[in-house]
């Protein structure tokens, strides 16, 4: 197969991510006075593995999950799909993302995959669109509801500052796209587009839904609360594994949200570097070390591609039609 310029496009793209990833591991590492990499890592003891295992099993549970918000997406967009059907193809789009050395997201095999199935290509599309947007909606509504809850938190300072912009911005960004593309004068142009503009009419078209069916919008908002939830619990799980006792759960429900949101930044891969930079800013005035910071968030990177690799299996013998491979050609 011939080599195109979008192949090397995409391959440098890779590539300068990787770097990226590198650069921002370094300079932190750097930046910390005294940092001991040796310290990151606490020695392994079996309560270590059982947390660990525990956050893992809850990460996995988090992607069914998952799956569960994208069909409830795809009810309120009058389609009918199996939840199992839903979950092998969810893992399989964790497999590409996370584990694959590819550019190309695990959300494009998503829509691919059940477009092929079910034939409702724009449908489909949608409702990818609109499960991804269901939890940037739920992220910062967590990080303020924490920082409510527990008023300590809002003392911290640069933490506190940076949790609450991020939250904010978030949704007012989110908020700010919605009322553009809900409007028929604006989104409903884009219904039958590509690119940037497809996504502008995805979401005009699930809007129009929604405010159809409000009780379907508060069903997904509900799953998508739920996973968030999980994954807090999960990464409570791994901070115990690496011996940070102090940092309390109202605490994580303030930071991992705005850590989350953070590492989706299209600066490095996986969010390798924003995510342990975020976490030592967010975490550092409730005592943990630097070192334990960002341990936390190598071992939470660790747990997102463990839990991707189940994925294998129904990324390669998922596609019904015996193509598995053709979206990332």
């Amino acid at each position: 197969m011939a080599v195109t310029t979008a192949d090397t496009r995409r391959t440098r793209l890779l590539i300068a991510r990787i770097v990226a990833s590198v650069i921002m591991l370094a300079v932190l590492v750097w930046r910390v006075e005294d940092f001991d990499p040796w310290a990151v890592l606490p020695p392994r003891s079996a309560s270590m593995v059982a947390w660990l295992l525990g956050a893992l099993g809850l990460t996995l549970v988090a992607i069914g999950i998952s799956a569960v918000r994208w069909k409830q997406v795809l009810l309120a967009l009058g389609l009918e799909e199996r939840w199992r059907r839903l979950t092998s193809i969810y893992f399989a789009g964790q497999f590409v993302s996370n584990v694959l050395p590819t550019t190309i997201g695990g959300d494009v095999l998503r829509v691919a995959r059940l477009s092929r199935d079910n034939g409702e290509t724009a449908t489909t599309f949608a409702s990818v669109v609109l499960e991804r947007l269901s939890g940037w909606f739920v992220l910062p509504v967590i990080t303020l509801t924490g920082l409510a809850l527990n008023p300590g938190l809002r003392d911290l300072g640069r933490a506190t500052t940076l949790a609450a912009a991020v939250a904010i911005a978030t949704l007012a960004a989110l908020s700010l796209l919605l009322l553009a593309v809900s409007d028929r004068r604006v989104g409903g142009r884009f219904t039958a587009t590509e690119g940037w503009q497809r996504f502008a009419g995805a979401v005009h078209l699930g809007v129009t839904r929604f405010r159809a069916r409000p009780a379907a919008a508060a069903a997904v908002l509900g799953v998508g609360l739920l996973y968030q939830l999980v994954l807090v619990g999960a990464a409570s799980m791994a901070a115990r594994a690496l011996g940070i006792v102090d940092v309390g759960p109202t605490a994580l429900l303030a930071f991992l949200p705005a850590v989350l949101i953070v590492q989706v930044l299209p600066i490095g891969i996986g969010g390798l570097g924003l995510r342990e930079g975020a976490l030592v800013v967010f975490l550092g005035p409730l005592g943990v070390s630097a070192e334990q910071a960002v341990a936390l968030g190598l071992v939470l990177y660790a747990l997102n591609m463990l839990s991707s690799v189940p994925g294998a299996p129904a990324f390669a013998f998922g596609a019904r039609d015996g193509r598995p491979a053709d979206v990332l050609a």
